[in-house]
């Protein structure tokens, strides 16, 4: 019979001693999300972007891996490269259409850059890049508008 005692004893103290937690909530704390990029910051991403493509054009893994951030170097293959290469026209120059900031999925927000052709009067995009503040590549998207 002490054994059995002893057994609920041990069993139910954890019930006995726990505290009655209520009312909590975890708060993250909101991040200030910038509205506009500064005109020198979007100058050098698109500085930085314009020499990116022009590695990207000639195949230049050197290049492009310095100017990638490390985030995402590990995912960027030949494949992915030939993708954005294939979907640049490189006869025609770029202009920014559009500076801003990309705002993922856990609150983070990384300088953005949209482009158009220079000379298109239709303002299509036709690429969209996303930065690192420190100027490195974390992804380039070719528009598919052929």
């Amino acid at each position: 019979m002490k054994k059995l005692f002893l057994g609920l004893a041990l069993a139910a103290a954890p019930f006995m001693f726990a505290q009655k937690v209520a009312g909590v909530t975890v708060e993250r704390p909101k991040k200030e999300i910038p509205t506009e990029l500064s005109k020198d910051k979007a100058k050098m991403f698109n500085e930085n972007l314009i020499k990116f493509l022009d590695a990207v054009k000639v195949s230049d893994r050197k290049v492009i891996d310095a100017m990638l951030s490390d985030k995402v170097k590990q995912i960027v293959t030949d494949d992915v490269l030939k993708k954005v290469k294939e979907g640049i026209d490189y006869t025609k120059k770029l202009e920014i259409l559009k500076a801003g900031y990309y705002v993922t999925g856990d609150n983070e927000a990384y300088p953005n850059l949209k482009y158009k052709y220079a000379g298109d009067s239709s303002n299509k995009e036709v690429v969209s890049a996303i930065f690192e503040e420190d100027g490195k590549i974390l992804g380039v998207m070719p528009m598919n508008n052929k």
